[in-house]
């Protein structure tokens, strides 16, 4: 199957993860890619790939309702995706991980949500801009310009 979502490096990676986490169980992949609808709440940071349905990835899945979880979903279904204003699932190409997909996932549940998880730990973005993505207050209002004559 031919996915836009993810890269060729990056599906060869994931299914490696999935061979290794047929090997072991208790495997615990470092995320490789991670997805998410620019319009909406929802986010997926992927860890494997199942060798033998290539449709089928493991990963945090965040839809946004505060109950972030660790499970499966269909590539395919994903594609299809869209969020409240008809855009369609993006692959974030600045995500890199830095820990196992469990602290990930541990992090997101004790926040209720990944993007309050990354707001709180966003040291490349200023502190407003962490805040509103973690959705802990709204943006500050845009400056008034002055009408003519004032």
């Amino acid at each position: 199957m031919n996915n836009a979502l993810i890269t060729h490096e990056q599906r060869a990676l994931l299914l490696s993860n999935g061979c290794a986490s047929l090997r072991d169980p208790d495997f615990d992949p470092v995320p490789v890619v991670k997805l998410f609808t620019p319009d909406a709440s929802a986010t997926w940071l992927l860890g494997a790939i199942d060798p033998d349905d290539h449709d089928r990835a493991y990963g945090l899945c965040d839809l946004g309702l505060g109950l972030p979880e660790l499970g499966y979903l269909s590539l395919e279904e994903l594609v299809g995706l869209r969020g409240r204003i008809v855009l369609p699932v993006e692959r974030d190409l600045y995500f890199r991980a830095d820990r196992r997909l469990s602290a990930y996932a541990r992090d997101a549940r004790l926040a209720e949500s990944y993007a309050r998880e990354v707001g709180r730990r966003a040291p490349l973005i200023g502190e407003d801009t962490a805040a509103v993505l973690a959705g802990l207050r709204a943006p500050a209002p845009a400056a008034s310009v002055p009408a003519r004559g004032e």
